[in-house]
């Protein structure tokens, strides 16, 4: 299989990026620098991701909202033009999460029609088009994701316009005579960016970025990331068998929404009570845990690990599980790593806030 190109694949390239195939996207993993340097860049100061293997899809027109309001968990009427928002595509049968998805609602007038960009993980985009409908347009941009507490400012003196996007907010922004969209939103538990600029002018977008300072960090530190975070991925805390209930997410699904994919399956599961539940666990020493891994109290095994690595904040391993439902914060357990096992206990999530 021919592995697609991120318009920023030069770039990767001439910085010594470990290329991977990622979503059948060729991806940057990590540069020279290292996973730790790039994650503690990110939480420091700013970092900024190449996320253009991710979907987009443009639903525009009189009826798009409704379209996306019937098919999707969360209440579009929630927000409004302007605004971003975090949503789950459920199956039919059984209620189990086939993507998680942000939504941008482009700001516009009073007499213009709706314009939604559908934002799903990269291997979902033809999926989320056959529930929606819409315009696949991941190919006519790039998306760079500046992220950390110092993101806006470095971004400012580059492009200001971007800077001032809030929080969740969605705008058209003017970098010189380039038009791109913003939001305020991201992957990493931190504050910051997401910028879709045309594909022609992303390289420069991204010079310009790394000039004023913003660190090149690579998919690998993004996952630590949102691990810190307590933030899940597709495939792991979310996908086929897995429910917003299980990985604890029932605050993306709008329970009293007349119509919804998943709705009758979702309400039965939340009326009979989950089977296993999302819990966070901090283990002992830098070895880290990873997928698959068995949990067990009293070597009675409870759950199974979904992600697990180090934390370069804090020090030790970190991991996100299904537990059985009636575990509660304390609780020691351990974790099976190759034969060898890991003491830790049950956390609070996020990890790192």
């Amino acid at each position: 299989m021919t592995l697609r190109r991120s318009p920023l694949a030069e770039q990767h390239e001439a910085l010594g990026a470990n290329l991977v195939d990622f979503g059948g996207w060729e991806m940057p993993i990590a540069y020279p620098s290292g996973t730790i340097a790039e994650h503690m860049a990110c939480r420091e100061s700013a970092a900024m991701f190449d996320v253009s293997h991710l979907g987009s899809m443009r639903v525009e027109g009189a009826d798009a909202f409704e379209r996306l309001q019937r098919t999707l968990t969360n209440d579009l009427s929630k927000i409004e033009p302007g605004r971003a928002q975090y949503t789950h595509l459920l199956d039919a049968d059984d209620a189990s999460v086939l993507d998680d998805i942000i939504v941008w609602w482009h700001p516009r007038g009073d007499a213009e029609p709706d314009v939604f960009d559908v934002m799903p993980n990269a291997s979902n985009t033809d999926r989320v088009v056959a529930a929606i409908g819409g315009v696949d347009t991941t190919s006519t941009r790039a998306v760079i994701a500046v992220q950390g507490s110092e993101a806006r400012a470095l971004v400012e003196p580059v492009f200001p316009e971007a800077a001032a996007v809030g929080r969740f907010r969605v705008a058209h922004c003017a970098w010189g005579n380039v038009d791109c969209v913003v939001a305020g939103t991201g992957y990493t538990g931190e504050p910051g960016l997401e910028i879709a600029v045309p594909t022609d002018q992303a390289s420069t977008l991204w010079e310009a970025l790394a000039n004023a300072g913003v660190t090149p960090a690579g998919l690998g530190a993004r996952d630590t990331l949102r691990l810190e975070a307590a933030l899940p991925l597709h495939g792991q805390e979310l996908g086929p068998g897995i429910t917003s209930l299980q990985a604890d997410l029932g605050w993306v699904v709008a329970w009293d929404k007349a119509e919804f994919v998943g709705r009758d399956a979702a309400l039965a599961e939340r009326e009979r009570g989950v089977e296993r539940r999302l819990v966070g666990i901090a283990t002992e020493g830098r070895r880290p845990t990873r997928t698959g891994c068995a949990v067990s109290i009293d070597g009675a095994t409870i759950g199974e690990v979904t992600s697990g690595n180090f934390s370069p904040v804090l020090g030790h391993g970190v991991a996100l599980a299904f537990a059985t439902p009636d575990i509660v914060i304390g609780t020691s357990v351990e974790i099976d790593v190759r034969g060898k096992s890991i003491s830790g206990h049950v956390v609070d999530r996020p990890f790192v806030s």
